[in-house]
């Protein structure tokens, strides 16, 4: 063993022993998984790399852009496989981890840790130091609305399958103007992306905690903002390493559980980019709106359409800024205004931090998904709709260090700033 491993396993013990771990509970999922990064140069082994994601290969990042890079999970029972695949298609790839469970152990043994170390009281400011439970979460804006009575409103909207609650966060001035204009927020869609509920606390931090510096973007416009799609799966990635990866929701279905509420939309639901096999992680659920989370963002769309600009929904990662459509190629009559607004965002943070994201229809840029949220809030009415996909970083990308975590959602927020100040220029 390399004096790295010794160490890092020296480490991962210490930690264990500190949060009441035992050894047996270590490493006991993913053991000998690897994660590797794929660049396709051709539309051929990009076609074949899409392929593969169908073909139950778990691609967490993705893209279809060629010279871009995209990173999927592979098995030990894939492994021959797929280097056998990627030789002979002459695929540049590179092995980026080489035991996810391990890497997974030991950021479920962190968090443990700095929650025992930073326990939260339920009052005050958040900080970025950790990911916090959802449970924290609505602690922390029930909070909010306590202390500034005026601009802050709560909301129960409804209740995930597991019976948690789904509450909204209504940000406003304070003036009591009836009908302005809104932005609507949402994150933690997909249950292993932590980073995005992460960012989302920061956006209501600036607007509330932060109000004097960001009193210009709510002069006009109410921000209505959902911490959490999808609490089930995100409270379930945080029980132990077979659970980190989880991507959907929790609802049973038969021997597999939960579907991927961006595919959950009706429109053009099931299509292209989704998935009709329960087990796998872009499943369509058996009908549209099938998961009770999905309905609460169907309803909050809705109801706000008739003054709603502009939705967002943070997922992670791969900096990208992206827009409709996304179950076609085709594009909506007015993607030049949807590209004015995404563009925005990508130069301010590419400005500020130096970090680049890449624009333009989830289709083009991307990948095909029929059925998701930001195609479904662009039909329902909101003049423009983006997914802003983070940054990623971390053993297996979905789970950036905490002392970065401060670096990403301040950079996100600076993305998100400017297109606000577009929309609100625009509209």
């Amino acid at each position: 063993m390399c004096l790295v491993k010794m160490l890092r396993a020296v480490v991962l013990l210490l930690i264990s022993v500190a949060v009441g771990l035992t050894v047996g509970e270590l490493d006991h999922g993913y053991k000998g998984y690897h994660i590797y990064e794929v660049t396709p140069k051709t539309l051929e082994q990009s076609q074949l790399l899409h392929q593969l994601s169908l073909d139950g290969y778990d691609f967490i990042k993705e893209g279809r852009l060629l010279g871009h890079s995209s990173r999927v999970i592979v098995s030990p029972a894939q492994f021959e496989r797929f280097v056998k695949l990627v030789k002979s298609e002459q695929i540049a790839y590179t092995l980026l981890n080489e035991n996810l469970g391990a890497s997974i152990d030991e950021e479920l043994a962190l968090l443990k840790l700095q929650r025992r170390m930073n326990p939260i009281t339920g009052k005050g400011r958040l900080s970025t130091e950790r990911y916090y439970t959802h449970e924290e979460i609505l602690n922390y804006i029930d909070d909010l609305a306590v202390r500034y009575p005026s601009r802050v409103f709560v909301k129960t909207v409804g209740w995930s399958y597991e019976r948690r609650a789904l509450k909204t966060i209504t940000i406003t001035n304070g003036d009591q103007r009836k009908g302005k204009k809104l932005i609507f927020v949402d994150g933690g869609f997909h249950a292993r992306e932590w980073i995005s509920p992460a960012a989302v606390l920061y956006i209501i931090d600036q607007l509330v905690e932060q109000f004097e510096q960001n009193a210009d973007l709510l002069k006009d416009y109410d921000w209505i903002i959902l911490p959490v799609v999808n609490p089930d799966g995100y409270e379930h990635t945080q029980t132990g390493t077979l659970a980190r990866m989880w991507r959907k929701t929790r609802q049973p279905y038969g021997a597999c559980y939960g579907a991927d509420p961006n595919r959950n939309f009706d429109f053009h639901w099931n299509e292209e980019g989704a998935s009709s096999s329960a087990c796998a992680d872009t499943y369509a659920g058996p009908t549209a709106f099938s998961e009770p989370e999905t309905i609460v963002v169907r309803d909050l769309m809705h109801s706000l359409s008739d003054r709603g600009v502009m939705y967002l929904t943070l997922h992670s990662y791969g900096n990208y800024l992206l827009y409709p459509w996304g179950w076609t190629s085709d594009l909506p009559d007015t993607w030049e205004d949807l590209d004015e607004v995404a563009r925005t965002g990508a130069e301010a943070i590419e400005n500020a931090t130096g970090t680049v994201y890449t624009y333009g229809s989830s289709t083009n840029v991307l990948y095909i998904a029929a059925g998701a949220s930001d195609d479904y809030g662009f039909y329902a009415g909101f003049n423009v709709s983006i997914t802003m996909e983070l940054s990623g970083a971390g053993s297996i990308g979905f789970n950036p260090p905490v002392t970065r975590i401060d670096e990403f959602v301040t950079e996100t927020w600076i993305g998100i700033r400017a297109m606000a100040e577009k929309i609100i220029e625009k509209y």
